[in-house]
């Protein structure tokens, strides 16, 4: 068994051609050519920046004793309402922080149905009431 039979080799070749085409049973090299190969390494280098590129934003920094992501350092987040000054992590307020610039409390005790009056400036605590 040590030495190959070629015909049995051949009746293998022949079989899997029939069964799926004779496509498989080429040698891949048939086919490649210079220009294929210059795109080919276009895309290998692409691919390889895109890894750089991926690489870079999950990398990891070391912050106050933890490993934090390096993009989470750049994100200035301000989640404490400038009006009671309450820290939120709650969902909603985020809409009304980014709208209104205060917590969703606020903005239903100070803002609901009186928008005017807060867009032209007031804020609570101002000495000119309306």
């Amino acid at each position: 068994m040590s030495k190959k039979d070629l015909n049995y080799v051949a009746k293998i070749e022949k079989a899997i051609a029939d069964k799926y085409g004779s496509e498989t049973i080429e040698n891949p090299k048939n086919g490649w050519t210079p220009e294929k190969e210059k795109k080919y390494i276009e895309q290998v280098k692409a691919l390889q920046s895109k890894v750089a590129n991926l690489e870079q934003k999950i990398e990891k920094v070391e912050y106050s004793g933890f490993l934090v992501s390096k993009r989470l350092l750049n994100k200035t987040s301000n989640r404490s309402c400038p009006v009671c000054k309450i820290y939120s992590f709650d969902m909603k307020d985020d809409l009304y922080m980014h709208k209104f610039e205060c917590c969703f409390k606020c903005y239903i005790q100070y803002i609901e149905d009186r928008e005017e009056r807060w867009n032209s400036g007031w804020r609570p605590g101002d000495n000119n009431e309306q």
